[in-house]
């Protein structure tokens, strides 16, 4: 198993409808990328200084299957709206027993 973590920092302009949109895209994603085996997507209600925006979790049952979630074509939708609200995201890649 292989588990895909995500981090988001958002720009500040229309940061509340973006965070929703972004939301939504990433959750519409299961279900339309076969590999993708689970997805769990939370907004941030920390105040602390480090607190990142917004946070995917998804997994799947290889590195095969991450690479073509990675490259679908409705994956690369939400990639492309991200690109314009966030200013910064980091990632963390590992396979789980």
């Amino acid at each position: 198993m292989v588990v895909h973590i995500v981090m988001f920092q958002f720009k500040e302009e229309n940061k509340k409808a973006n965070l929703i949109e972004a939301k939504q895209m990433l959750e519409n994603l299961m279900g339309a990328v076969p590999t993708l085996k689970s997805m769990d997507v939370g907004m941030n209600f920390s105040t602390e200084d480090r607190a990142m925006d917004l946070s995917i979790i998804t997994s799947f049952e290889s590195k095969e299957g991450l690479y073509a979630y990675a490259n679908h074509p409705e994956h690369l939708k939400v990639i492309d709206f991200i690109k314009t609200v966030v200013e910064y995201s980091k990632v963390v890649d590992y396979e789980r027993a």
